[in-house]
């Protein structure tokens, strides 16, 4: 049985695979047996061929993990046992000495390489056209089950679980106050820490916010179930713009979410092969998809979702084996993906224009009754951090600057 110092112990981590490893991946690439191109000219019935023939060619012979395993040891990362479980993060202290605390949750099919980039303009500002008084402590974990933190073997690690360990990890590092953030995942995450709004959390900022009301929710779920009850009557545009937008995403594009949601064990494919985990990962959402195989098979990046930035997060997740394991949050999962959480605290709602749904101003005031910052911006997509992480890294100075 642990001790108490040991099971609180924070320890150093480092990445080191294996090259065996890395010449296992590119065999399985090789001896990929492909199926017939897909009979339709668009994205309809899911990943093209194309795009997948591309990625692998570029995956197989091109692709250097190295680069992001120097990466990720270039930054102080560590590991502690919360709740049991054992969580990878990364923890970048600011040299301002008034930093503000901030945990950056990440989400699905994600990992702490959407963050990467925003790790340099959140912790010295100076440097990426900020003031020094815009400066954070910057914590970035891995959920559990994702990446290097532990897989858990019993159930019970949904978004409220996540979001109270959070606390105690920030409240390890010493951290008597701070702030919180997330896209994805880690927006519900961070909704549901909101919700809780334990004393030391100053505020929230969401990128991907949960602002749906109930009888909004109710006619989407319906048209999930075929019924195709009418949209609620007397939305405005934007509001009726979200309807459509979460009725598509509902209705054609969250199929993997129904899977992972209902039966996350039966994909055996995404530990067998890494071409089975790189489509599965790439078929998120419909604008996202499209950006990422311009990248591939154009050679044309949208922002900074390159290539090799893709096949990071996707070789991450293949060397940790944690493609069902990190589909199993789904599973856990018992709340509406973007529905309001109940959150008291200070929050702050950036909305970018290719994200899964552009929240209302009117809905997000009604969900978040503390609403201290809302802004439209021109550019970016789901992956906000990861594909624009300077205008990321700008939203998030903006939403925490009146809470200093």
């Amino acid at each position: 049985m642990a001790t108490i110092e040991s099971a609180t112990e924070i320890r150093p981590f480092h990445v080191d695979v294996p090259e065996e490893e890395l010449a296992g991946l590119r065999r399985r690439i090789a001896a990929t047996r492909w199926p017939e191109r897909e009979t339709v000219a668009d994205e309809s019935q899911g990943v093209q061929l194309a795009t997948m023939q591309a990625l692998a060619g570029y995956w197989e012979t091109d692709y250097d993990f190295r680069r992001l395993e120097e990466r990720l040891n270039a930054l102080p990362q560590f590991i502690t046992e919360i709740d049991g479980l054992d969580i990878h993060f990364i923890h970048v202290r600011s040299a301002h000495e008034d930093a503000l605390p901030l945990i950056i949750t990440h989400g699905w099919p994600g990992s702490v390489v959407e963050m990467l980039k925003v790790v340099g303009p959140l912790t010295d500002p100076t440097a990426h056209g900020g003031s020094a008084e815009d400066a954070f402590h910057l914590v970035i974990p891995s959920l559990p089950g994702y990446g290097f933190s532990a897989k858990p073997q019993d159930t019970g690690w949904d978004s409220a679980r996540i979001a109270r360990g959070w606390v105690v990890l920030m409240k390890r590092l010493g951290y008597a106050e701070f702030v919180s953030q997330g896209g994805d995942w880690g927006a519900i995450v961070t909704d549901v820490l909101g919700a809780q709004a334990p004393p030391e959390l100053l505020g929230i900022h969401s990128n991907m916010p949960g602002t749906v009301p109930p009888h909004v929710s109710k006619a989407l779920a319906s048209n999930v179930l075929g019924a195709g009850d009418p949209p609620p009557s007397g939305l405005s545009a934007d509001e009726q713009r979200a309807y459509e937008q979460l009725s598509f995403l509902y209705t054609k594009g969250i199929g993997y979410a129904l899977e992972m949601g209902l039966r996350p064990q039966t994909l055996y494919g995404l530990a067998d092969s890494p071409i089975a985990l790189a489509a599965w990962m790439l078929d998120h959402d419909a604008r996202s998809y499209e950006d990422i195989s311009r990248a591939f098979v154009d050679g044309q990046p949208v922002g900074d979702l390159t290539r090799d930035e893709v096949l990071d997060n996707i070789t991450l997740t293949w060397l940790t084996n944690t493609g069902i394991s990190s589909a199993r949050l789904y599973w856990e999962n018992k709340l509406g993906f973007f529905d309001v959480k109940g959150v008291s605290v200070p929050a702050a709602v950036s909305v970018f224009p290719s994200e899964l749904y552009q929240a209302p101003r009117s809905w997000a005031e009604q969900a978040y009754p503390n609403l201290i910052y809302f802004n439209e911006v021109d550019k970016g997509n789901h992956f906000a951090a990861w594909q624009e992480p300077e205008l990321f890294a700008a939203e998030v100075r903006a939403g925490f600057r009146s809470l200093r």
